[in-house]
């Protein structure tokens, strides 16, 4: 157990270092293209368009690769992958080379997400499992946030070479992670029958999951929620704040703050409360406390001629959000550990990760594109409607779940022992 603890606590120290190393640099990636090497909007777009198509390319054979080869080999070569492709970026000076670099810091980030989800499946048992994956998020955010206030104090656009060795640090970061994570020895994939529910008698791999009618509720779910919350953090909700309300870029950082604090001031708190509930519960849960973000956002709109008032709803969304995620976060990842066959676990993961992929791409084109507009009624009402659906759907996945799989205890009934026949005649 001892042993195990400590494999568990270098799989969280890289997940910090991971998230330290995207809030370093992806913030910046899009000046760095558009204004320090002077390339323009266009080609900081197709960055990013490449970043997220690198995504996608990989995870099908990252799944593949963690379940044959297990998690360690894939997490090395996504951490190499990620330090070439991020050390080559702060080196290029063309859209090619960009681009280019741009594909492998991609694929590496992107490989090393299931690979660290199933090395805290490896490392933990059903009943600790909420907890390592709560502590995970809020170490990822913790952070991204750290990173992100690090790296605004080196960035210079009037000085390239700022921007080369904030990629050089972050190349340094994915080594680090190599090195303190890469390196620890997972205990073998537990030999145990598939969940109900599962397909694993539908075939090997994508088949297999594909098959899985819980898994495809679930990441119906995901999709849906990765859409509507985190495809529109950082882009609808951040351009309606920016463009339609009013908000200064310092507010609009002080709010982005406030949901990182949300975040690691609850978690642990929460993580308690939805031990003991199920795991549908805290996601429908989740989705009514977003719809009160965007009710906030609403008000917002609605005030934004006056200051004080739009600044304190702007940040009450950040906040909302940040409690919703803190609900999410012990509940998703066990889900998907609890309904994969070991034997599939990477695959399960990966295709998770490729959901969320998908989502994040899409969320913050359409909300970007309906703000940018000026039809915001539309795009909150719209988003509106998602949460309401994620409420929904998060009730209806509960049918298909097992009592173990949304997390409820079953408690055994005492059963009253019977009367010996002697005594029942004297009692008559």
């Amino acid at each position: 157990m001892k042993e195990r603890g400590g494999r568990l606590r270098r799989v969280q120290i890289g997940n910090a270092l991971s998230a330290f190393g995207s809030g370093f640099t992806l913030p910046y990636m899009f000046v760095y293209v558009d204004q320090v090497r002077g390339l323009g909007a266009a080609a900081a777009s197709a960055v990013f368009v490449v970043f997220a198509l690198a995504a996608l390319a990989v995870l099908p054979f990252t799944g593949r690769g963690i379940d044959r080869y297990g998690p360690r080999p894939v997490l090395l070569a996504g951490a190499a992958l990620a330090a070439v492709g991020s050390f080559a970026f702060g080196q290029a000076a063309s859209t090619p080379g960009l681009l280019l670099s741009s594909f492998l810091f991609g694929a590496g980030v992107t490989t090393c997400q299931p690979a660290l989800a199933t090395m805290i499946v490896r490392c933990t048992g059903r009943a600790e499992r909420s907890r390592a994956f709560a502590l995970q998020f809020t170490l990822v955010n913790l952070g991204m946030g750290i990173g992100a206030l690090v790296g605004g104090q080196i960035v210079d656009t009037a000085d390239p070479s700022s921007l080369t060795r904030l990629f050089t640090i972050e190349a340094v970061t994915f080594l680090g992670l190599a090195a303190v994570t890469g390196t620890a020895k997972m205990p073998p994939a537990a030999v145990e029958p598939a969940p109900a529910g599962a397909g694993a008698k539908r075939g090997g791999g994508l088949r297999a999951m594909v098959a899985d009618k819980a898994m495809l509720r679930l990441c119906a779910l995901a999709g849906l929620i990765f859409f509507t919350c985190y495809g529109q953090f950082e882009s609808g909700v951040a351009a309606f704040a920016t463009d339609t309300v009013g908000t200064a870029p310092s507010t609009l950082g002080l709010a982005i703050g406030a949901n990182a604090l949300t975040i690691v001031l609850l978690q642990m708190f929460v993580v308690r409360i939805t031990e003991r509930r199920r795991r549908t519960t805290a996601m429908a849960a989740a989705g009514l406390v977003w719809l009160g973000a965007w009710g906030m956002a609403v008000v917002a709109g609605l005030v934004r001629t006056e200051a004080m008032a739009a600044t304190v709803a702007i940040v009450a969304v950040y906040a909302l959000f940040g409690v919703g995620e803190s609900l999410l976060a012990p509940t998703m990842g066990p889900i998907v550990a609890d309904l994969a066959p070991s034997r599939l676990l990477g695959t399960y993961n990966a295709g998770y990760a490729l959901v969320k992929q998908i989502a994040v791409a899409v969320g913050p084109a359409v909300g970007v594109l309906l703000v940018g507009s000026g039809t915001w009624p539309l795009y909150l009402a719209a988003m509106a409607l998602c949460t309401l659906l994620i409420v929904a759907l998060a009730v209806r996945l509960r049918g298909h779940l097992t009592p173990a799989q949304d997390n409820v205890r079953v408690l055994p009934v005492p059963q009253r022992e019977p009367r010996p026949a002697r005594e029942l005649q004297t009692a008559a």
